[in-house]
């Protein structure tokens, strides 16, 4: 059993979110290699894709997903890709 690299795109609830300390409550909600670019919307909403890897095991990106969605000021998150690493 290996890793597998996930990219999640999450959004934000409003373009009042402040991406910032949304980055530093992701970090500390999932640990681990991750890489975050802020991708612009449109009227001032941007997203946050994130990149991070997980052990390669059943409900591990869904566990990640479903934190992301919980946490405070976020819209959704959608997993847009799993690559075996």
């Amino acid at each position: 059993m290996g890793d597998v690299a996930v990219i999640i795109k999450v959004m934000p609830e409003s373009p009042d979110i402040d991406l910032e300390a949304l980055k530093v409550l992701i970090k500390e909600r999932l640990p681990g290699t991750m890489d975050m670019v802020e991708e612009p919307i449109g009227f001032g909403l941007s997203s946050l894709k994130l990149a991070i890897v997980v052990p390669d095991g059943e409900g591990t990106t869904e566990e990640a997903e479903e934190t992301l969605r919980n946490l405070e000021g976020v819209e959704s998150a959608e997993i847009i890709s799993v690559t075996l690493t």
